[in-house]
């Protein structure tokens, strides 16, 4: 589906003295077909400003893109059950997930021309083994990855994994490689998955995806936490800044408080603002804290 946002220069009046002023906003439409007036009350709407009496809107320009996420935007009712959209990178032999760690090993356990005589005729299997380390491909963080006797997968609630309605953060085009808390301010995120795209998974099995990757600064993690968050998710090398000298304050925070982290995401770019719900089950391995995801988007 085609999104539209407008970018304008706006003058707020209020009723009870004062003003503001806005230059080069940026807000989702849900039509083209709006006017300056149109623009204006979504404007004020968004920013949540009350008493206000006048609101000047110039220099409007209609731009097809992406939603970000504007408040008071309805999305159209579904005429159809919600499409899945896959977030998963594929897990193939030799896949280099993140530098210096293994590369996932398959190898044949039984092939189907050994498997023939040991059944039926005309009947043939397949048994393969396959040896990685649990960081490989999308992968989910448990709090036993970072603390000894927190929660391991087998531990999490699917409560929590299952359907989680999902805030998307379209962040691609953001000019610093930390993420702060100040993005988040505009939603309430209560109980929902958070997902931070960067639009960084362009670069996944590149050696340019090792260096530079976009992070969630520590005071990220704090406001998500305190939001009560579910899930947060990142479709870059790592939550945390790699280049920082091993502190890992996303981890340390979100996982501290129960909160499931999700690394290497894709195809982000496919998912409406709001509106979506996103799921991430990994086995239920005991003793184990990271293992590989299917994760999914259900969205209108």
């Amino acid at each position: 589906m085609t999104e539209f946002r407008a970018h304008f220069d706006a003058r707020v009046e209020f009723a009870n003295g004062g003003g503001l002023s806005a230059e080069g906003f940026r807000i989702d439409l849900p039509t083209p077909d709006v006017t300056e007036a149109d623009v204006a009350r979504l404007f004020v709407r968004h920013l949540g400003l009350a008493l206000v009496s006048r609101v000047t809107v110039s220099d409007l320009t209609i731009v097809e893109e992406q939603h970000r996420g504007t408040r008071g935007i309805e999305s159209p009712p579904a005429t159809r059950p919600g499409r899945l959209v896959d977030l998963s990178h594929t897990i193939r032999s030799g896949l280099v997930t993140y530098p210096g760690l293994p590369a996932p090993v398959i190898s044949p356990h039984l092939t189907r021309e050994q498997s023939v005589g040991k059944y039926a005729p005309g009947t043939q299997f397949a048994m393969d083994i396959i040896t990685m380390i649990g960081n490989t491909g999308t992968y989910l963080d448990s709090p036993f990855h970072r603390f000894e006797g927190g929660a391991d997968l087998a531990d999490l609630d699917l409560a929590t994994l299952v359907d989680q309605p999902a805030e998307i953060f379209h962040l691609q085009d953001v000019s610093q490689r930390g993420i702060p808390a100040e993005v988040f301010l505009d939603r309430d995120l209560a109980g929902k998955a958070v997902l931070l795209h960067t639009g960084w998974s362009a670069l996944f099995g590149l050696p340019e995806y090792a260096t530079g990757a976009p992070f969630l600064t520590g005071e990220g993690a704090r406001y998500l936490t305190d939001a009560g968050v579910t899930l947060v998710g990142i479709d870059s090398l790592n939550i945390d800044d790699t280049e920082s000298g091993g502190e890992r304050p996303a981890h340390t925070t979100l996982l501290g408080s129960g909160v499931h982290v999700v690394e290497h995401l894709t195809n982000l770019a496919a998912l409406p603002a709001s509106g979506g719900t996103v799921t991430a089950v990994p086995p239920k391995v005991e003793g184990f804290g990271t293992f590989p995801v299917r994760v999914f988007a259900r969205v209108p």
